[in-house]
């Protein structure tokens, strides 16, 4: 039975790895994956030279991961929701590269995370963001935002707004924070990363169900940010919940990649098990 599904993996997982670019794509195309996900540093990378490399393994582009917050050195003004205009608008300039980017290596997703200025009196562990404080941040940065998706889908790109766990960021960390901005953004979509999920929803099953018709892009981790199968998520009833709603775009992986391990063996363990429920579940 042929999937609905198409996959990829996050090159930014391997970031930390010690070992040549060339070898990272030989392990990932040894996996039998056959698209990755680039990781959005548009000013560090060589981009011929890498889509001449992905081109030598086979290797299509899904789309590109912004490296938003603690996961980039420049992560402190990419926050498209700070006060600080200067700071807003180098964000906005960072998107714009990664489109463009992800225009000219052939992808077709870029996703967005809602980083705002530190938040010093908020203890996120046991308290939340003020619903009105919430509602009225996120409001002031649709305009912006129907921008960019604008530009995106002028260049065949769309945009994938992901809601972040509490302890990334207390403003948009579930799909209902994000129904705030997408419901006034015709050409922004959705992405649901498994991990995050696990946080904050109350509901795998429903919260997809719910994102039908947003849903455009989806990020696959553990619990424990490893491969799928590895931690406690029930994956199988996720897969039953996509197919329930023709859901017919990248599911990417995004673990993380321990140093000490034979990750060749568990990314293609993980990505088995879910091929496996993929080709079993109706």
């Amino acid at each position: 039975m042929n999937s609905l599904f198409s996959y990829s993996i996050t090159l930014s997982s391997f970031q930390k790895m010690n070992e040549s670019d060339t070898k990272t794509l030989e392990n990932i195309s040894s996996c039998g994956f056959k698209n990755i996900e680039m990781f959005g540093e548009p000013e560090k990378i060589d981009l011929q030279y890498y889509k001449e490399m992905l081109s030598t393994f086979d290797l299509n582009v899904s789309g590109i991961t912004g490296m938003w917050g603690k996961s980039s050195q420049s992560g402190w003004k990419r926050r498209l929701l700070s006060k600080d205009h200067c700071i807003v608008k180098h964000a906005e300039k960072y998107v714009r590269s990664c489109i463009d980017m992800c225009g000219f290596i052939g992808g077709k997703v870029f996703n967005i995370c809602l980083f705002s200025d530190p938040i010093e009196y908020l203890d996120v562990t046991h308290n939340n963001i003020i619903k009105n404080e919430k509602d009225i941040l996120l409001k002031r940065c649709v305009p912006l935002l129907r921008l960019l998706s604008d530009y995106a889908m002028e260049q065949d790109v769309k945009i994938v707004l992901e809601p972040l766990n509490r302890y990334s960021t207390p403003y948009c960390c579930n799909c209902e924070d994000a129904k705030i901005i997408l419901q006034d953004c015709d050409n922004l979509f959705l992405m649901l990363d498994t991990f995050h999920m696990n946080i904050e929803e109350d509901d795998f099953v429903n919260t997809i169900v719910k994102s039908k018709d947003k849903l455009s892009h989806m990020h696959f981790a553990d619990n424990n940010r490893k491969m799928p199968g590895e931690g406690h998520i029930d994956f199988k009833n996720i897969i039953s919940a996509l197919k329930s709603i023709n859901y017919d775009h990248f599911i990417s992986f995004e673990p993380t990649i321990s140093q000490t391990t034979n990750y060749n063996e568990k990314i293609r363990a993980g990505f088995d098990f879910i091929k496996n429920l993929d080709s079993t579940i109706k």
